[in-house]
Formats: C-alpha cells, sequence, structure tokens
C-alpha cells in the first residue's frame, strides 16, 4: 500500500501525523528561506524511532546550479549540512529543488555544477530532486531539462520527487507525466500531491486543496497510481487531514 503522509511544522511532527492519520511527514529543519545551520527537532531520536516515515525538504535558498559563487558555494555547504541533519532524524530522503541558472548562462552549466555536487559531498540520505513549476532558466521545470540533468548525474545515485501542482504549472500533460518522467530518471521516489489555484502552464507554484483547484482529480489519482511512490501534500494545513483521506478512499 502506498503511504500517505503531509508536509508539517517541525515542532512536533508526530503528533500532527497522528491528527491527521498520516503515515509519513515532511518538515524543514529550520527557516525554509535562510542561510543558518539545520535544526533538529526535540526528541528527534523519537521522531527516528517511530513508524511514521520521515522527509526533509532542503530550504528554498538552495540553488547549486548557479554560476553565482555568492550563492552556489554556501548552497552546496548548506546543502552537506541539510544532509547530515536528515540522517540523524532517519529521514528517507532530502527534497531539493533544481535551481537555476543566470540569466544569460548556458544551461548546461547548471547541470555541470549539479554534477560536482555528488563529486564533492557524501550523501548519507538519498538527495530527491523535485520539478519546478517556474523560470525560464530553472534547471528541472520542463522535462526535456530534466533529462539533460539526469545525464550530467550519469553513474551517481539520485531521487526524484515528482510534484503534481509544479507539473501543472510547467505545462506538462499529467496523463502520461509518470511514464515519461520514469523514462528520463528510472524512477520516482516520492511524490508531491498538490491541486493548483492557477491554470496549466501559468508558472505559478500555488498550491491548494485535493478538488479545490485546477487539477482534475482524475489526473491527480492516475499520476498516484502510476508512480507507486509514497505521497506527501504540500496543501494548505487545514485541509490535510481531508487530502488524505481522499486519497485513501481513491486509490
Amino acid at each position: 500500500m502506498v503511504r500517505i503522509g503531509a508536509h508539517v511544522d517541525q515542532t512536533d511532527p508526530l503528533a500532527t501525523a497522528a491528527t491527521k492519520k498520516a503515515e509519513a511527514v515532511q518538515f524543514f529543519l529550520g527557516d525554509p528561506q535562510g542561510w543558518k545551520a539545520p535544526v533538529l527537532p526535540e526528541a528527534y531520536e523519537e521522531i527516528r524511532d517511530s513508524d511514521v516515515d520521515v522527509y526533509v525538504h532542503a530550504p528554498y535558498v538552495i540553488n547549486v546550479a548557479t554560476s553565482n559563487n555568492r550563492i552556489r558555494i554556501p548552497s552546496r555547504k548548506i546543502l552537506g549540512q541539510q544532509l547530515e541533519g536528515a540522517a540523524k532524524i532517519g529521514a528517507k530522503g532530502l527534497i531539493v529543488h533544481g535551481g537555476h541558472v543566470l540569466k544569460d548562462d548556458d544551461p548546461q552549466t547548471g547541470f555541470d555544477n549539479w554534477r560536482k555536487v555528488f563529486e564533492r559531498i557524501e550523501c548519507p540520505v538519498p538527495v530527491l530532486i523535485e520539478n519546478t513549476a517556474g523560470g525560464n532558466n530553472a534547471i528541472a521545470r520542463k522535462l526535456d531539462r530534466i533529462a539533460r540533468l539526469w545525464e550530467a548525474l550519469d553513474g551517481f545515485h539520485v531521487g526524484f520527487c515528482l510534484d503534481t501542482c509544479h507539473a501543472h504549472a510547467a505545462g506538462e500533460d499529467l496523463t502520461d507525466v509518470v511514464d515519461r518522467v520514469k523514462a528520463i530518471t528510472g524512477r520516482i521516489d516520492l511524490v508531491h500531491c498538490n491541486d493548483s489555484r492557477d491554470a496549466f502552464g501559468s508558472g505559478a507554484d500555488r498550491h491548494a486543496n485535493l478538488g479545490d483547484g485546477r487539477i482534475d482529480p482524475e489526473l491527480i489519482l492516475t499520476v498516484v497510481r502510476d508512480a507507486g511512490a509514497p505521497v506527501i501534500v504540500e496543501t494548505p494545513g487545514d485541509g490535510q487531514a481531508a487530502d488524505i483521506a481522499w486519497l485513501r478512499e481513491h486509490l
């Protein structure tokens, strides 16, 4: 059976998981918009030893693809710290956005910079690169660029996180997106199951609770079924319990 959970606050993720009847949780280790070292939740050993699956989302500021040294080098450092923190709490993966290059850069620069990451840092837990919603210079927005990224990372153990809202916003057809992603990456390790407040191809990353947005619920179910991977809803918190229950009922 697919394990289903939610993105929650790191303060007491196990209590939140119980309230929402979640089998998995995802959370940040500190400020998602900050550069400080990760902060582990209190009693993190209890989280590590629980039967709830744990995923950590890396800070949004991380951009290891860019040619800007003032961003790329600190990004690589904090990514390593996040991996160490995720390992301490027994996380099954660290989700990282693909990042972007500068306007005048060749996208290949971003792919090469990602390869340097895996050449230079240890990965005590899997890195799950997530597709992104918008940005013409994004490394992981469209599948053609994801394919080039995976070519650059050939030989390394890299996972993939498929976000339904991001794929919708990027203009990717959800009817067969799983097959097309797996043809590139060979795997989907996690699904971020989110509806979208915005139109197809909008490039906007605004999540909605399942059934409250612009994505056909049957398409969302198709992605989850085809992926066969654990699911995290990153939808507005008040509706997450209902989203989890709806997925369980219809899968």
